[in-house]
């Protein structure tokens, strides 16, 4: 297992990205995929890197509401 810190940003069809709900949390995963397997509430819309190699996934519901998580191996 590996220890991830983890921001997710939420938001919903009325607020939008400007105003995503922010929260850090701190996990033990076997991969952050696995981890969204797990635990999103989601279906999983893309999987990426940022600038610094971080895990970035985004999920979403079709009906507006989404979760944008961001991994960093810790």
């Amino acid at each position: 297992m590996k220890e991830y810190e983890v921001l997710l940003e939420e938001s919903n069809p009325c607020g939008g990205d400007n105003h995503a709900r922010k929260e850090f949390i701190e996990i033990e995963a076997e991969s952050p995929e696995k981890y969204i397997e797990l635990n999103g509430r989601y279906p999983v819309v893309d999987i990426g890197r940022n600038e610094f190699g971080d895990t970035v996934i985004y999920t979403a519901d079709g009906a507006g509401n989404k979760i944008k998580y961001t991994f960093t191996e810790i």
